[in-house]
């Protein structure tokens, strides 16, 4: 078998809107190559990730790796690839060197190489992600999200999303009904859903987020109660709803903050990831001015999440 790996040297800052680009380019799968895990102590019953060598990782910054069918206008795709990332620089993030190189690969299933490092992860102490390769022996009272990380960016063990998701187990309320903006692999309104939420709207701009979503609930059983739709933002919403989450970048979070405040409810919550530690002071000045009350920040591993509550 041969494919095409595109490589792609950046920070780690940029590590999801890049993932988000191959995509949309048409990767058929993403790795992501950090040197931090290296230096991170694992739990047995919370890592993910085994067997790690540091021959594998860069010495410094993040790598992306692509994984692309080999077609005739690649160098014209990767062209595009590289563009797509130096305009990553309006939005604020640093790309680092933003290299960009490729290669055409043979004779090695890059997919079966990659599932062989993942293994489920406990969110939460009843909360677990699996892939969903793995038949994973489901505890008493404990809530499964099966996930391929083939059918979109992101296994859902990226601090980010992990924050999120306990922020939910926190603060969320059986019975709610929620807005997932910016939903990716869907895997927040799946959590949401086993977690006691009655329906979720799932809105991305990406139509492939949106089929990924899709995919994803059909996968969990939940697709009764996800509507996934392709959307900007929350422009066309009117229903207002008890809970607003978005694991977006703090520029578009503080686009999204003035509608998302006259969606929710009175008391309603709202919970915003994707931060980068150092980025959030904007976003909370904005959340103070329209009136909300914070009730917590957390940062992971450089990542923020913020819960906001409508007074």
């Amino acid at each position: 078998m041969s494919y095409a790996e595109v490589r792609v040297l950046t920070k780690e800052e940029s590590v999801e809107a890049i993932c988000n680009i191959l995509h949309e380019t048409g990767a058929n799968g993403v790795v992501i190559e950090d040197p931090e895990v290296l230096n991170r102590t694992w739990e047995s019953t919370y890592g993910e990730i085994y067997d790690l060598s540091p021959a594998d990782y860069p010495v410094e910054g993040v790598l992306v790796k692509g994984y692309f069918d080999v077609q005739p206008e690649l160098e014209e795709m990767v062209k595009g690839i590289r563009q797509d990332i130096l305009q990553l620089s309006e939005y604020g993030l640093d790309i680092g060197s933003g290299e960009v190189s490729w290669a055409i690969l043979q004779d090695e299933d890059w997919t079966a190489g990659w599932k062989q490092h993942y293994q489920p992860v406990h969110v939460t102490s009843y909360l677990t992600i699996s892939p969903s390769w793995i038949d994973y022996e489901q505890a008493e009272g404990e809530q499964v999200i099966s996930l391929d990380p083939g059918m979109a960016f992101g296994t859902g063990t990226h601090p980010t999303t992990t924050l999120t998701i306990q922020a939910l187990a926190s603060y969320m309320k059986p019975g709610v009904k929620i807005y997932d903006v910016g939903c990716g692999t869907g895997i927040l309104s799946i959590a949401a859903v086993k977690l006691g939420a009655q329906h979720v709207d799932a809105l991305d701009l990406d139509d492939i987020a949106v089929q990924s979503t899709i995919a994803n609930c059909e996968l969990n059983h939940v697709s009764h109660a996800v509507h996934v739709n392709q959307n900007n933002l929350l422009d066309g919403y009117s229903e207002p709803v008890d809970l607003i989450m978005a694991n977006l970048l703090a520029d578009i979070i503080l686009r999204l903050t003035p509608q998302a405040v006259s969606l929710l409810k009175d008391e309603g919550i709202y919970i915003v990831s994707g931060i980068l530690a150092g980025k959030e002071e904007p976003v909370l000045q904005q959340l103070a001015e329209y009136g909300m009350r914070v009730l917590e920040t957390k940062e992971e591993e450089n990542w923020v999440v913020i819960v906001a509550q409508k007074k």
